[in-house]
């Protein structure tokens, strides 16, 4: 990689518990990669922007709540928004109901709580590499 892997780490909804996503955010950080790292309370839009703005390989969902429910629209608003390479990873406490609906709308990994580092940073740091790739992959196209 030419540089470093950029990632945004966020939480959508009205989930609040922003602990999780701050450590993770620091793992990412230490691990060498370019992080961005907004508040809690974030509209999909706006990550969706974020994203576009920060040309991010990777975004983090944060998600204690339910909102992770809300990761379909995100998915379709990025591709929508010409975002399809950006791989999303949610983070936190998946129902396996939930965690399906997730994978079916194209979210890249899952990690529930207690997830290595080391898992998470090799994760991301793969699926940045692969967004990266998709990127190139459609500027040839």
């Amino acid at each position: 990689m030419d540089h470093p892997p950029k990632v945004l780490i966020t939480k959508i909804g009205l989930d609040g518990h922003d602990r999780g996503s701050r450590v993770v955010a620091a793992f990412l950080r230490d691990a060498g990669m370019e992080v961005v790292y907004t508040p809690p309370w974030q509209e999909v839009a706006r990550v969706v922007r974020l994203a576009l703005e920060e040309d991010v390989d990777v975004i983090g969902i944060s998600s204690l709540a339910s909102d992770h429910l809300l990761v379909p629209e995100l998915m379709a608003a990025l591709g929508e928004a010409g975002l399809g390479h950006v791989r999303v990873v949610v983070g936190g406490i998946i129902p396996e109901a939930d965690a399906q609906i997730l994978e079916e709308a194209g979210v890249a990994a899952i990690f529930h709580p207690g997830a290595a580092r080391e898992d998470i940073v090799e994760t991301v740091r793969a699926l940045s590499r692969s967004a990266r790739d998709a990127r190139e992959g459609e500027g040839a196209a």
